[in-house]
């Protein structure tokens, strides 16, 4: 037996034993998850509570004026995609204005024409799974810069007393915040504005998986 004599020495027998019971598993993976990195804004993940749910009021918003411009605010910064997808693919910006503005402007008019052609909705909140959440590392997806990713984040509505719902595609993460990347399905069958899984009542978020 070992008798520990001194207040230092006290100390020190306290710290071995927390790191024992701890194991070796359990400190690799405190040092390598994401959530663990609060040196870099971009590692933080966002919330998705109320922050989530004001963001996705706006574009419910957004939707029925069918403004591009309004909902740009709310889409991944252009600035952003080109420091991630800079010499991993072509041309960023023009894939950025080209593809995914692109397909923004086309899904937008049809989300509009389906919330609010028959009639005024209103907007209940979301519906999503936090669970679904996934961190993409550097190097994967055709992306240097590491984001958090959530797909499936359901708008529920209220049109003509129904409640329905309908898919925001993607969101990625930008420096804690979440933002739009894909507002309709991605990849789809044909280049025409389409919904995300529409539904009556609040549908199933997600599902997990992705980019």
């Amino acid at each position: 037996m070992v008798l520990v004599s001194s207040r230092r020495h006290r100390a020190l027998a306290a710290l071995l034993s927390v790191l024992t019971l701890m194991g070796p598993t359990s400190v690799a993976g405190a040092a390598s998850s994401p959530r663990a990195l609060s040196s870099g804004a971009q590692t933080l993940e966002p919330p998705v509570g109320a922050a989530l749910t004001s963001r996705m009021s706006n574009l419910f918003h957004d939707v029925a004026l069918d403004s591009l411009a309004r909902t740009e605010t709310l889409f991944f910064p252009e600035s952003a995609y080109v420091a991630m997808k800079t010499g991993l693919i072509a041309s960023p910006r023009t894939d950025y204005v080209d593809r995914l503005i692109g397909f923004l402007r086309l899904d937008l008019a049809a989300y509009h024409a389906a919330l609010f052609a028959h009639g005024p909705s209103a907007f209940l909140g979301v519906n999503v799974n936090p669970h679904d959440a996934t961190w993409i590392r550097p190097g994967w997806c055709e992306n240097s810069i590491g984001y958090w990713h959530l797909p499936g984040v359901r708008l529920v509505y209220r049109q003509n007393k129904v409640v329905r719902s309908v898919a925001v595609a993607s969101l990625i993460s930008w420096r804690g915040v979440w933002y739009v990347v894909h507002l309709g399905p991605n990849p789809r069958p044909r280049n025409v504005g389409t919904l995300d899984a529409p539904a009556r009542g609040r549908g199933v978020p997600g599902p997990a998986g992705g980019c």
